[in-house]
């Protein structure tokens, strides 16, 4: 086993400068040691193997978390409609980004990939270290994300699970292939450790047509289709498709409110990251079935789950399938 704390320090500091050295091989994804949006690849050895899953829980297999660009430009992506669960949180100038997890099964391509933020790491710790995909991170971030129970594969890490695809400008046309960085394959239901519950719906709840939450600078809606018996998802007012031309179209839509703070970093332009709070507790809606049932949330520490309790105190199942998850400020 390799002994990395003496040697970190050591490690980060000539990893970062090989970063540089060698972005022409990294698939397009760096210019001058930066990432497709002025952020430094990540390139820290991945932590030794062996580590014990955390406290109270059994290792499960790791699953998948990419992140996902989500603006107008990138536009429909590829591999959102395979996910288990999609979060979606606000980032510099009031956008949105997705974060998608995979658990049951991986698509042949995902993307267009985008850069981590310190969130990440806070919500990736419901997991039994998991692989974490990401085009790269601010400069000052990558000692978090070396120290953080993970296996990250960025460009820097795994370039040839990576490629440019063609029709769009960069930074939004990065894309991953997942079973180049999986290659074991899914690792199945058992490694989503959401905390979420799925069975029948809870009695009472509200008859919803439509949802909408808004970012100062984005938008989600979903409408729900009694035909599909699904939520029709729209971003910033146009329908959201995947690149087959379908609409995406998940089971249960979580609005999560949650507090969303100013973090110690920022983006190029000097926008501030916001730092999204997923531990603790406060109000959620779950959209099920064309209804939405009142709720509180509940994620007591890092390495827990969440979990979400309705008005009579009883447990708010979530429908089989795709999750939704939209964190909005309290």
């Amino acid at each position: 086993m390799r002994h990395e704390a003496p040697t970190r320090r050591t490690v980060l500091t000539a990893a970062l400068a090989a970063v540089a050295a060698t972005a022409s091989l990294t698939a397009g994804c760096t210019q001058h040691g930066t990432t497709d949006d002025g952020r430094t690849p990540r390139a820290t050895p991945t932590p030794s193997e062996g580590t014990p899953a955390p406290s109270g829980r059994q290792a499960t297999g790791s699953v998948l978390a990419v992140k996902i660009d989500n603006v107008a430009g990138a536009r429909p992506q590829t591999g959102l409609e395979s996910a288990d669960v999609v979060y979606a949180e606000q980032v510099e100038g009031g956008l949105s980004r997705l974060m998608a997890v995979y658990a049951t099964r991986l698509p042949e391509v995902v993307g267009p990939v985008r850069s981590a933020r310190e969130s990440d790491l806070e919500l990736l710790r419901q997991f039994d270290r998991p692989t974490l995909a990401f085009s790269g991170a601010q400069r000052k971030l990558l000692p978090l994300i070396g120290r953080a129970p993970l296996r990250p594969e960025s460009p820097a890490e795994a370039s040839g699970a990576y490629y440019r695809g063609g029709g769009r400008p960069a930074p939004h046309n990065l894309y991953l292939r997942p079973a180049e960085v999986m290659p074991d394959g899914a690792p199945g239901r058992a490694a989503l450790t959401t905390g979420f519950r799925y069975g029948p719906a809870p009695a009472g709840g509200t008859a919803t047509a439509s949802r909408t939450v808004r970012y100062p600078a984005a938008r989600f809606t979903f409408t729900w289709s009694g035909d599909r018996s699904r939520w029709l998802v729209s971003m910033d007012g146009t329908p959201a498709r995947t690149t087959a031309g379908d609409r995406l179209a998940p089971a249960t839509v979580v609005v999560q409110h949650v507090r969303v703070r100013a973090s110690a970093y920022h983006d190029v332009l000097g926008n501030n990251t916001p730092f999204t709070e997923t531990v603790g507790s406060g109000k959620a809606e779950v959209l099920r079935d064309g209804r939405a049932f009142e709720a509180t949330w509940s994620r007591p520490e890092a390495t827990a789950g969440t979990t979400f309790t309705g008005t009579d105190g009883g447990p708010v199942n979530l429908a089989d399938g795709q999750v939704w998850v939209v964190f909005a400020k309290a």
